[in-house]
């Protein structure tokens, strides 16, 4: 009996075996399937530690390369418009080059406030949730309207406004440009600044004269003043007066007065009188209608630059300047409020650099700034010379329309060019090439580490899809034969064992 009994407990050694290469099989099963060693970390082994920190890897590149396709997107928008204003601005150059006619100043005029409302769209461009030109206040809209800001709202004052303010300060109550012509005596002329002290209209520069037997004197005192005293003698005809004024914008314009025979002086002329003290008087004639003239023309243009400038060189610290009064006896500018001017950009516009309003990190230790900001000096400077030519006065009835029309004109080329020292829109471009390259460059570096960490993980958790059909078709042999061996087992009886 006991041998019996053997044979009971040999056959449940090989039920068991046979359970066991069942599971054995299944789990082959299980990672031909998956190409995984096993379903958790325990099942790893000592490697699982490894596994952990690989997977985590992995996910952090994950992550990365997430944030460089969403700032990708961003960045590329940005530079898209930024190109865009780039463009307008060379656009408008060529047109402010053309504004001779009638007709030429009305297109202008209808085309520089087509661009102005375009760049104003862009910046007012949003990607996804995100105002891209608002600095730290992405959920606001970067700019007012093209309307409000060119026109105002009726409460508060816009462009157009500010430039007429601005005009009237500069040209003054004589429309002299806040010069006082006087005669010291019967043969001397003399041109002072208006007291008392003021920022507005011409400042002196200096004064020459080649009239026989004159003397010239100035720019000196308090307020400056600088003359010419003709002398006992007459001038010969030929013989010239010049004198040179700074304007508001920082240029400078000369004029030209010429002694001349005739009786009937051109502009820029004045006739020699029968004694140089009726000379003097004609000079003075002469002097007083060139100013006026300069007033009109090269110090309007002038003063329609700085007064937008001044309206859109702002941020947080520093509103929007107008003119302080009255503005024909003004003699200073004061910060605008919200109540009474508009504030064309409503982004953020705090101290710190535009592009570390919006940061992202790309790599583990690489940080890249993309802000952007409407009011930047690059874009601003754009569109508000743009903008001058939007709401310029340029009327048809003005007997100095054309030479008004070129003074401008010569201004908006030069500064629609950039001119050395003035930031451009090329260079905010290049400091965001400078983003993209960075990212770029991780994200190559996040491919290569990928495929490398895979690779590794791939030999830690990965099995051999060759190994393992090898050892299930070993084990289907063994089950095949450990089965038939059980079954001839169980149909033993006493009979065949005896």
């Amino acid at each position: 009996m006991s041998s019996i009994g053997g044979i009971g407990a040999r056959s449940l050694l090989m039920v068991q075996s046979l359970v066991d290469m069942r599971t054995q099989l299944g789990d082959l099963q299980r990672q031909m399937a998956t190409g995984k060693k096993a379903d958790t970390y325990a099942g790893i082994g000592l490697d699982r530690g490894l596994t952990v920190s690989l997977r985590s890897q992995l996910s952090a590149i994950g992550s990365y390369n997430d944030t460089i396709g969403n700032v990708g997107v961003r960045v590329d928008i940005a530079q898209s418009a930024l190109t865009r204003i780039g463009e307008l601005g060379r656009e408008m150059k060529a047109v402010a080059g053309q504004i001779n006619s009638s007709i030429q100043r009305t297109t202008a005029k209808e085309t520089a406030k087509n661009a102005v409302d375009e760049i104003l769209g862009l910046l007012n461009l949003q990607v996804g949730d995100r105002y891209i030109f608002s600095g730290l206040a992405s959920d606001v809209s970067a700019v007012d309207t093209t309307n409000t800001i060119l026109y105002g709202d009726g409460i508060r004052a816009g462009l157009q406004q500010l430039i007429t303010e601005r005009n009237q300060a500069d040209l003054g109550a004589s429309g002299l440009g806040r010069l006082v012509l006087t005669a010291p005596s019967l043969t001397s002329v003399q041109v002072a600044e208006e007291a008392p002290p003021t920022i507005f209209g011409f400042k002196l520069a200096n004064i020459t004269s080649s009239l026989t037997g004159s003397t010239v004197t100035g720019p000196v005192g308090a307020p400056p003043a600088m003359s010419v005293d003709v002398g006992a003698v007459n001038p010969n005809a030929g013989e010239k007066v010049q004198l040179t004024f700074d304007l508001p914008d920082g240029t400078s314009e000369t004029i030209t007065l010429t002694a001349t025979a005739s009786t009937t002086p051109q502009a820029g002329e004045f006739s020699i009188g029968a004694t140089s003290d009726i000379t003097a008087a004609n000079l003075q004639t002469a002097m007083t209608a060139a100013i006026d003239k300069l007033a009109d023309t090269s110090l309007s243009a002038a003063s329609a630059i700085v007064a937008s400038n001044n309206f859109f060189n702002m941020d947080d610290a520093n509103p929007p300047l107008r003119v302080n009064g009255a503005p024909a006896t003004a003699t200073g500018l004061t910060s605008g409020t919200t109540a009474d001017t508009v504030f064309w950009y409503t982004g953020e516009a705090g101290g710190q650099s535009a592009r570390s309003t919006a940061t992202a990190r790309v790599d583990q230790a690489i940080t890249v700034s993309y802000g952007l900001r409407g009011n930047e000096e690059g874009i601003r400077w754009q569109l508000q010379h743009i903008a001058v030519m939007a709401v310029m006065p340029m009327s048809d009835t003005d007997p100095n329309i054309q030479l008004k029309s070129t003074e401008l004109s010569e201004r908006l080329g030069l500064a629609l060019g950039v001119p050395p020292g003035t930031q451009s829109v090329e260079m905010i471009q290049a400091e965001l090439v400078g983003a993209q390259t960075s990212m770029g460059a991780a994200k190559e570096r996040h491919t290569e580490t990928k495929a490398t960490l895979e690779d590794l993980l791939q030999g830690v958790e990965g099995v051999s899809t060759e190994e393992v059909a090898a050892k299930i078709l070993t084990l289907q042999t063994r089950l095949e034969a450990s089965l038939r061996a059980t079954s001839m087992l169980y149909q033993t009886t006493i009979i065949k064992y005896l």
